[in-house]
């Protein structure tokens, strides 16, 4: 009885494998030639600007740069749900970065996944957004990054779980999930709503977080911008309502993108505080566009009424929910509450009283997981040197598992009507295997 089991499992296994080789031929590419690194006077000056506010738009230091590390060097790890994978370096460097690489080559990897030897690239590269880039922005970043500092310095392995570690399977993948096309603007918009949609939907490559993923780590079909993950971070949904109890408005979209604040929703954190910083340095317009297009995508929800018994007021709390909520008895949460948070969150603390958001107005107190609330508690919020931003300290050495648990549920209940979370222990394990994530 033990043996036919083991007999279909073993030919499904040679199906699979096929299929994957044969996907494999039909989207095999070959090595492109090596050249001589181009010296910098063979990159016009505009291009070599356009570039570099197109790679701060495209987050390209953030997921290239180790932490104090040099720019564009590689070797951070990203976490996928099939292990680590690390970006690489691209640096002009000829023999550890891209210094040999002809736009030809920067164009293939860019948009097809592959690079200049013929390996496929894991989509961790957000090729499936890049694909739809235009031939000139993808010519001003390769002008940007060969222009750069090169740094030599080997590109770290990956860690991941067999088969997701053979290459020529992701020619496959490709098969089944890449679209190509330039992008097209809306000719019923205006210039400034098309800038932002092809900022968000090729270069900004918002859905590679703001959309769900399915278990082959694909965006998924008809839910874009739906709401997804990053790096073990919630990243609420953009296309549709969102967990704000006020709705965003594009001035408000524009202030939170560029300083990592927004008085009347939060701050950002986790993966979001790195994308504020380079958006802090990219031309105002772009900024204001982004955020007119996301701010059209968000439906309205209803404002603090009785039609919304999901939101408190604004400025409010509900102290006696959170007292008698009753999930960790033995913890006093509102003496932790008093104690860590009390002197910037409390009622009449200085900060609130200097324009900081209430949390009652918290998108991560008011999400529908833990996950960023337990986070930011574990991590608080990081210093920007030499930028305003908010800031928190970091909890994560000064209060236990079961301490940072009953606060969150306690500001749950006391800063929101909605349902307790069901996740908080769990969130707190997962937010402690995976770093800040900033």
């Amino acid at each position: 009885m033990s043996i036919r089991p083991r007999r279909v499992a073993g030919i499904a296994a040679v199906v699979v494998i096929g299929a994957a080789l044969a996907a494999y031929a039909v989207a095999w590419q070959p090595a492109i030639a090596p050249i001589e690194p181009p010296a910098r006077a063979a990159f016009p000056a505009a291009d070599i600007a356009g570039g570099a506010e197109l790679a701060a738009l495209g987050d390209c230091a953030v997921c290239h740069t180790v932490p104090n590390g040099p720019p564009y060097a590689g070797g951070r790890g990203v976490p996928t749900p099939f292990g680590t994978v690390h970006a690489t370096n691209i640096t002009p460097d000829p023999d550890t970065g891209i210094g040999r690489w002809s736009l030809p080559a920067f164009r293939r990897a860019m948009r097809d996944g592959v690079d200049r030897a013929g390996r496929n690239l894991y989509p961790v590269l957000p090729y499936p957004h890049f694909i739809h880039a235009t031939e000139a922005d993808i010519a001003a970043i390769y002008a940007f990054l060969m222009t750069r500092r090169p740094v030599q310095r080997e590109d770290r392995a990956n860690d991941l779980r067999f088969p997701f570690n053979a290459r020529p399977l992701l020619a496959g993948w490709n098969l089944l999930f890449l679209r190509s096309g330039e992008w097209r603007p809306d000719p019923v918009r205006s210039p400034e709503w098309n800038r932002g949609a092809y900022l968000v939907e090729a270069i900004g490559h918002c859905g590679a977080c703001h959309t769900p993923h399915n278990f082959l780590g694909a965006e998924q079909s008809g839910a874009t911008l739906a709401g997804g993950e990053a790096e073990g971070w919630y990243a609420p949904p953009l296309g549709s309502a969102p967990p704000a109890s006020r709705p965003w408005s594009a001035d408000q979209l524009a202030t939170y993108l560029r300083t990592g604040l927004e008085q009347g929703h939060g701050a950002a954190a986790g993966p979001m505080t790195a994308v504020t910083r380079q958006l802090a340095t990219v031309p105002e317009e772009d900024v204001r566009a982004l955020a007119v297009y996301i701010a059209s995508l968000m439906p309205s929800p209803a404002p603090f009424d009785a039609a919304n018994p999901g939101a408190a007021s604004p400025g409010s709390a509900n102290p006696g929910a959170a007292v008698s909520s009753g999930v960790h008895p033995v913890i006093d949460p509102e003496a932790i509450f008093d104690g860590a948070c009390g002197a910037c969150h409390g009622a009449d603390a200085p900060m609130t009283l200097g324009g900081a958001p209430s949390l009652t107005l918290s998108t991560a107190v008011r999400a529908p997981t833990a996950r960023n609330a337990v986070a930011m508690i574990l991590y608080g919020l990081p210093w920007r040197e030499g930028h305003t931003g908010p800031y928190m300290p970091a909890f994560a050495g000064a209060l236990t598992d079961g301490q940072i648990a009953a606060l969150a549920d306690y500001l749950r209940a006391r800063y929101t009507a909605l349902p307790p979370w069901p996740d908080v222990e769990a969130a707190i394990q997962q937010a402690k295997r995976q770093g800040g994530g900033t």
